[in-house]
């Protein structure tokens, strides 16, 4: 251009000016020439700024030539490009593996907008606590259930707090702690949410039956020596010629107390050291409905005898479960008996008998009755051994089921109502 610009004006000085004109005209194609470059150069830059804005790393330059200038510009293009796809290469591993920890532990994980409530992660973990599907939004989670969308939206970062919620036929102890951040100018609050019912549950029975396994072997190494004794001595003076007969009779009764005694204490340790020793169940799959037969069947005369009417509420009678038939026809009969003494007095005295099938490959077996009912702190007990509201219980019956549920990987639950009666209901998983 500066060659051509130089020899037209030359030309021009020497008066030949038609030949100056035609030196121009290299001079304006490479003044085309390079305005047309640098609008190249500006689209190009254009484009990959675009490209970046979108994410969108996988276009390729230069591969086709094109223009020289453009070349180191294209080969910037294609380190800078990448660049960007390793870094989201690394950052999709990082996320995949991050989602995969979230899977496989036990605790359930929230994350959410407050502002919104848009709910940005939800683990499976926390799905099947809840029964939950995928959750887009807090709404969705309020419409089942209110007061724990409630709670989670105003859960502030400190000290977890626990909640109970009612999951189905089911009461859940939840425990939640809460991490708030921000990023991109937005808000999200992080909830974990740990069920710590079933830690309870094992926690308790575990203890329990430390506790039963010492107090039966304490109970056992004092008791049968005085009962053999007792014997012993009952022997020897039915074969002594007795001196005095008054003393005799008084020997003889006040040992008779002692051997009666004795024997109380020896059933009593025989049937509390069932707790511990219950160990394994022997699953078999078993027909609902004959374990329901069979409890109607045994308890009959008692149903009678009383005036109660006992339903069975079964939708599907090919409905199977797998447990111990043994250990789970036990429950039943516990159940139904304590739903028999709850309904002396009552006017129309039922029991009622329901099996269906749940979410997720569950069971779910319940024992109703219309009887006394009871208030919230008898309820908070009845699982506790040795408590009973019965003037001759012995508080060992439900503590049983509970430990024979926890065996079984299940949950036994109580809904009652002073005036109103209560239902029992018990959950087993698939197996």
């Amino acid at each position: 251009m500066a060659a051509a610009l130089g020899a037209a004006a030359w030309l021009q000085l020497q008066g030949r000016g038609t030949w100056a004109l035609l030196a121009l005209l290299p001079a304006l194609l490479a003044a085309v020439d390079l305005y047309r470059g640098h609008a190249r150069l500006q689209q190009e830059l254009t484009d990959f700024t675009e490209a970046v804005r979108y994410r969108d790393f996988s276009r390729q330059y230069g591969r086709r030539g094109g223009r020289p200038e453009l070349r180191a510009l294209h080969a910037s293009f294609q380190e800078i490009n990448a660049a960007f796809r390793s870094i989201s290469r690394e950052k999709e591993m990082q996320q995949q593996h991050l989602q995969s920890i979230l899977e496989l532990i036990q605790t359930g994980i929230l994350s959410f907008e407050p502002a919104t409530g848009a709910v940005w992660w939800l683990n499976d973990a926390l799905k099947e606590m809840l029964r939950l599907p995928h959750l887009k939004n807090l709404s969705g989670l309020a419409r089942r259930y209110p007061a724990l969308t409630a709670q989670l939206t105003e859960l502030r970062p400190g000290p977890p707090q626990l909640v109970t919620v009612a999951v189905g036929n089911a009461t859940v102890r939840l425990l939640l702690a809460a991490s708030v951040f921000q990023t991109e100018g937005r808000q999200y609050k992080l909830v974990a949410v740990q069920n710590v019912g079933e830690t309870l549950d094992e926690t308790e029975a575990d203890a329990w039956q430390k506790l039963l396994r010492v107090l039966t072997h304490e109970i056992m190494n004092s008791v049968a020596p005085i009962a053999s004794l007792a014997a012993t001595l009952q022997q020897r003076l039915h074969a002594a010629d007795p001196a005095d007969p008054e003393l005799r009779e008084d020997l003889e009764l006040g040992i008779e107390t002692i051997k009666r005694r004795s024997d109380g204490l020896l059933q009593f340790s025989t049937t509390y050291r069932s707790l511990s020793k219950i160990s394994v169940p022997n699953r078999q799959l078993l027909p609902v409905y004959e374990l329901f037969e069979a409890v109607h069947h045994l308890l009959q005369p008692r149903l009678q005898e009383r005036g109660i009417v006992l339903d069975v509420v079964l939708p599907d009678p090919q409905l199977r479960l797998p447990a111990d038939r043994v250990l789970l026809e036990q429950v039943l009969i516990n159940l139904v008996i304590n739903a028999i003494d709850a309904l002396v007095g009552r006017p129309g005295p039922r029991i009622t008998l329901t099996g269906a099938a749940a979410e997720a490959g569950r069971i779910v077996l319940s024992v109703a009755d219309n009887g006394a009912g009871m208030d919230a702190e008898t309820q908070e007990q009845v699982f506790v051994p040795f408590f009973t509201t019965k003037k001759n219980g012995s508080g060992i019956g439900l503590s049983l089921c509970k430990q024979i549920m926890l065996l079984h990987k299940g949950t036994i639950q109580l809904r009652s109502a002073p005036g109103v009666g209560s239902v029992f209901t018990l959950t087993l998983g698939p197996g």
